[in-house]
């Protein structure tokens, strides 16, 4: 079983969705149940994996077989301390997205768990995959459910919103292909990641090898200004598809960043990072102002999504142990807290079936539970010392401050602005009179919507209050990286510093959720 645990995981929800297929459509309550049921168990058993990974910052779990020989194309899998973790995140979600869909997907019930089992090994095989054309074939995959989670159960504009998902993924996806392929021909035609470390590339074919690579993830994070593609997806997408989009698919880009396009191409990295970086602040503060005028709830937690993720990618451009091992953590952080908000939208929008901000105001009288919930995620969202995404923040801006102090003085603002923006709507929503009789007679939570939070709230405070084990799990893969960025041949001095790694060492001996 450990000898094959990790494609046990990465399969299992395939095997469930097949399983599924056998069962009539009009048994929902056994299909819900049998979902359920094994992405639980393939949570568990990512959570094993995740428990026995060594922590070497070598790849670990790896599984070889032959599958394409004549191409040069094997099934290989393995994973670090960085890959573990974001499985984790994925497993952990999934279940949860089943139950808070529970009651929402009333239509092509059997269609949206064959689908959502899909999705699961979907994202989890791109976190796995060291064969290239493998990652390649994951990543794929995802699109497929997502478009038609959104178009088939998707409110408004759904077929709009996404087309313009899979358009837009797509584009991006088809230069990757011919840069998986352009680097094959040139490495005597095989996938396997680990050779392509030790490639030599050109400085000329690093940088339109990069680029290809990186328009791609930049889809996907999104990064400014490919982020318009966002807002629809997230607006029209059923609570479950907004969920999996923010607390997987998003990362699916900057974990590309970080296994693929910075370190196969180091010096082509040094040479966009100005870009990048500039971008990535960009992103913060546009992000965070266009949620500030938001009237639609769902809408601002999306645009706040655009302003999370341009930290990431501060944090991993900035090329500084502690704000790249930060920018990891945050983004799990990010899956969590913008997961569990985007939950409460949906639990709202089943009470009162709209999302405009206008339309509530009081709430905090009539669903007071509900606001404690809401205020707990916005306030682990922006960042509150002793939640998540304190500790994720900070390590990016500390590390960031260190190597580009004038990316990280403005990306301050950013934080700033997230508390202005989810502080107003809270405000909005929350508080004041009640005076909308629609809102007066509002059902607080459930008990299945207890069953829905609990563990994203447990998980939120557990990684605030003790980030040590999470941090170092994360340490030894995070030095593996430093190392393979720091090849750059016109980088006059080692991207990796001792002081760096020290530094998120220290942060982690001294409690970091304690600091002001």
């Amino acid at each position: 079983m450990i000898s094959h645990l990790l494609s046990t995981v990465i399969f299992l929800p395939l095997c469930g969705a097949l399983l599924l297929l056998c069962i009539p459509a009009r048994l929902e309550q056994l299909i819900k149940a049998l979902s359920l049921v094994i992405s639980l168990i393939a949570f568990v058993l990512a959570l094993k994996m995740y428990l026995l990974l060594p922590g070497t910052g070598d790849f670990e779990f790896v599984e070889l077989a032959s599958w394409i020989p004549s191409l040069g194309i094997s099934y290989r899998i393995g994973v670090d301390g960085t890959s573990a973790m974001l499985m984790l995140l994925s497993a952990f979600l999934v279940p949860i997205t089943i139950l808070g869909a529970w009651n929402d997907i009333s239509s092509r019930v059997k269609t949206f768990h064959v689908f959502m089992l899909i999705l699961a090994s979907g994202m989890l095989g791109v976190f796995a995959a060291l064969d290239v054309f493998l990652f390649y074939v994951f990543w794929e995959i995802v699109l497929i459910p997502m478009y038609f989670m959104i178009g088939i159960w998707g409110s408004g504009a759904r077929i709009r919103a996404a087309l313009k998902f899979v358009i837009y993924t797509m584009v991006g996806s088809v230069l990757m292909l011919a840069a998986i392929l352009y680097v094959a021909a040139k490495l005597g035609g095989t996938f396997n990641l680990i050779d392509w470390y030790a490639g030599s590339f050109s400085h000329q074919e690093q940088m339109w090898l990069f680029a290809a690579f990186a328009l791609a993830f930049a889809i996907k994070v999104p990064l400014f200004p490919l982020h318009t593609w966002l807002p629809d997806a997230h607006t029209e997408a059923p609570t479950a598809g907004s969920v999996i989009l923010a607390g997987v698919l998003l990362k699916l880009g900057t974990y590309g960043f970080y296994r693929f396009a910075m370190p196969l191409f180091p010096d082509a990295l040094l040479a966009f990072q100005p870009l990048f970086l500039t971008l990535a602040v960009i992103g913060i503060v546009y992000g965070a102002l266009v949620a500030l005028v938001q009237p639609d709830l769902k809408r601002l937690v999306a645009y706040s999504s655009v302003s999370h993720l341009g930290f990431v990618m501060l944090g991993l451009f900035s090329l500084n142990a502690a704000a790249v091992q930060g920018a990891v953590l945050q983004m799990v952080n990010h899956g969590l807290s913008t997961g569990g908000l985007f939950l409460l939208i949906g639990m709202l929008y089943s009470r009162r079936h709209t999302r405009l901000i206008a339309e509530y105001g009081g709430l905090s009288r009539s669903v007071p539970y509900l606001a404690v919930a809401f205020i707990f995620m916005s306030l682990a969202s922006v960042g509150m010392p002793g939640l998540n995404g304190f500790v994720g923040e900070f390590l990016i801006l500390l590390g960031t401050f260190q190597t580009k102090m004038p990316y990280a003085a403005v990306a301050v603002s950013g934080v700033v602005l997230a508390a202005a923006y989810m502080l107003w709507a809270i405000q909005r929503v929350f508080f004041g009179p009640l005076e909308k009789e629609e809102n007066k007679s509002l059902r607080d939570m459930t008990f299945r919507e207890y069953l829905v939070l609990l563990p994203l709230v447990a998980l939120i405070f557990a990684i605030g209050v003790w980030p040590k084990p999470w941090l170092k799990k994360l340490e030894p893969s995070t030095r593996s990286f430093m190392t393979l960025v720091g090849r750059a041949e016109s980088l006059n001095t080692p991207v990796v510093a001792d002081d760096d790694v020290s530094l998120a060492q220290g942060v982690e001996e001294d409690g970091l959720h304690s600091s002001p």
